[in-house]
Order: structure tokens, then C-alpha cells, then sequence
């Protein structure tokens, strides 16, 4: 009873002094921020930006370390987070592998094993040509695929993933025939793309960023119902929102990617609630700014119900994309 007393005293003064009884939870070492790709593609730069952004702007005590688990098409990153049920020391930056890879290769993965955190942006898709070709326009790159024999080579990363849909379903739209090559990341499938060894991709733009901003590339048209807003000159002569939309060039194919920050299951909801709060700072910062303009994402912060409603929605689209395309496993 006396040592309740003395409990009850202490908290009671730690109240009226302004000092919390019981300290928040926070990491007590090194945070791993799990990438289910590999390095160069847009979900490493933009891990690298997160890192960047905690550090410089002092967020959190611990470091953030990057770790790269794209082996088995980004299934090893999957399930090495379905593996560390409670632990808040690992957070996924996820994309639309979450729902295309467990219907394509039938792995034993579903997000709702994790415990969804916040979407910090949305990514586009863009056509992309070597600057050499001699089509300009999504209607002279698309008659020339109609008649190359052998077909166009299209690279992407991954086999049976976004940009392995996107060119299922520009097939289905203008007839043409692909030739599709999985690459193990967007940076790879720009360097085969400047290197001619494809004919065109289809990467996000933080992918072919550089090689664009070297005039190595052509963008041809971006799979979105707007324009990207980000009118700064990224090239001599062009601005991302120079950039017509696919729809309006006769290409009616629209898909946006989610990135967003998933820890564990079974962590606690304080774990949860410490995440919540350090990349909505994230998404205050300079750093974070900078790389929605200079990558031309689109900023967004959700969480809670909104982006349970948001996970819901994009997984039914995924799965009917999938199922329309061939791509879900028997």
C-alpha cells in the first residue's frame, strides 16, 4: 500500500511538472527499411530519401538503414517481413508487388498480415523510347510495333508486375505485339533502354530521370488521366508536365502505384503510432518535397481508415488488372 502511495505522489508530480509518467515508445536501435527491389529502382531512391530526411532533420535517435531484399522477384522481402510479427525494428516500403506477386506466384503473403502505417506518395508510369528512335509520338512508336518482326523489346522490372501489365494492356489497345524482358530493377531496365537492347519501357519517372535529363531518352506519353503537375524544366526543352497524357495521345491506359510504409504484424498500436508520426514529419521536410518535384511523384499522406479504404480499393484493381492480363496463378 505505502509503495502504491509513493507511485501514485511521483506520477501525480511528474504531471504538474510537464514530464509525462511513462516515455513514448521509440526504436532503441538501428531501424531496418526493408526494399523488396533492387538498387536504383524508384523504391530504393526513395528509401534512400527517407533516410536522408530522418537523419538530416534529426526525427529519430536511432539510425535508418536500407536494406535491399529484392531476391525472388521481391518475395523475400515479403516474406521476411511476414516473418517478423512484433517486431517494430523493420519497415517495409511497399508498392503494388503486395497484391500482384501472392496472385502471380502464389506465395503465402497478404498485406493484411502486416500492419499498414501511412501512403507517402503515388507513382506514375511513363512511355519511354530511346531519343535515337525515329517515332516522336505514341502513334508512330505504336504503328512501328504493329509491324516489327521480330516483335518490339520491352524492358521492365520484373516478370507479371506493373510494367508487365501496362504492356499486356497496350497490346490489348493498339494491336501491337511485345516482347517483354523483366529486369531486375527500374535503373537496369534504363540502361538497356539506352543502350538499345529494348525498343521502349514503361519506368516511373524517378526511374529515367538522369538518362532523360541527358537527352539519352524520349518520353513518349504518361499513364495517368492528368498531365504530371511539376513545371520546372527537367531537359533543355521540356518540363514533366510537357508530357502528354496517354489517354489524350489514343492510348486509354491509366495506373498509379502506391508507395507506402508497412511495419510487422502484431506490433503495438504506440509502435504504430511513433511510425504514423515520424513520416508524417517525413512528408514536412525539404528533402521529402524536393524528390516529389525532382522524381514528379504525387505527395499524399494517409493512414487509419483512409488508407485501409485506399489498400481495399487498389487491392480489387490490382487482382482484376491481374485476372484481365493472365497473370494470376492456378
Amino acid at each position: 500500500m505505502r509503495n502504491m502511495v509513493k507511485t501514485t505522489t511521483l506520477s501525480a508530480v511528474l504531471m504538474l511538472v510537464g514530464v509525462p509518467a511513462f516515455a513514448a515508445w521509440e526504436p532503441t536501435k538501428p531501424v531496418e527499411i526493408v526494399v523488396a527491389a533492387g538498387a536504383g529502382g524508384a523504391s530504393d531512391q526513395m528509401a534512400r530519401m527517407i533516410q536522408a530526411a530522418i537523419q538530416k532533420n534529426n526525427l529519430m535517435k536511432q539510425p535508418m538503414v536500407v536494406s535491399l531484399k529484392g531476391g525472388a522477384s521481391g518475395a523475400e522481402a515479403l516474406m521476411y517481413m511476414k516473418g517478423s510479427d512484433g517486431d517494430p525494428n523493420k519497415v517495409l516500403i511497399a508498392y503494388s508487388l503486395i497484391y500482384m506477386l501472392p496472385l502471380s506466384a502464389k506465395i503465402p503473403f497478404n498485406w493484411r498480415d502486416l500492419t499498414p502505417v501511412s501512403i507517402v506518395a503515388l507513382d506514375q508510369f511513363v512511355l519511354w523510347t530511346n531519343a535515337q528512335a525515329p517515332y516522336k509520338t505514341v502513334k508512330e512508336f505504336t504503328d512501328a510495333a504493329k509491324g516489327a518482326n521480330p516483335p518490339f523489346k520491352m524492358g521492365g522490372t520484373g516478370s507479371k508486375r506493373e510494367d508487365h501489365v501496362l504492356t499486356v494492356f497496350m497490346e490489348k489497345k493498339t494491336g501491337a505485339k511485345f516482347s517483354y524482358l523483366p529486369y531486375k530493377s527500374g535503373g537496369e531496365a534504363a540502361t538497356q533502354l539506352v543502350g538499345n537492347h529494348s525498343a521502349a519501357n514503361v519506368n516511373n519517372p524517378s526511374e529515367n530521370l538522369e538518362v532523360w535529363r541527358a537527352n539519352q531518352v524520349r518520353a513518349l506519353c504518361v499513364f495517368d488521366k492528368e498531365r504530371i503537375s511539376y513545371k520546372i524544366k527537367v531537359t533543355e526543352t521540356q518540363s514533366w508536365n510537357d508530357i502528354p497524357t496517354c489517354k489524350d495521345e489514343g492510348l486509354d491506359v491509366q495506373y498509379l502505384m502506391l508507395r507506402a510504409m508497412f511495419l510487422p504484424g502484431k506490433v503495438t498500436a504506440e509502435q504504430t503510432a511513433f511510425y504514423i508520426d515520424l513520416f508524417k514529419k517525413v512528408t514536412q521536410t525539404p528533402e521529402y518535397k524536393d524528390y516529389m518535384e525532382k522524381q514528379a511523384l504525387k505527395p499524399i499522406f494517409l493512414t487509419g481508415p483512409d488508407m485501409l479504404k485506399f489498400l481495399e480499393e487498389d487491392d480489387a484493381l490490382n487482382k482484376s488488372l491481374m485476372t484481365e492480363a493472365g497473370f494470376v496463378a492456378n
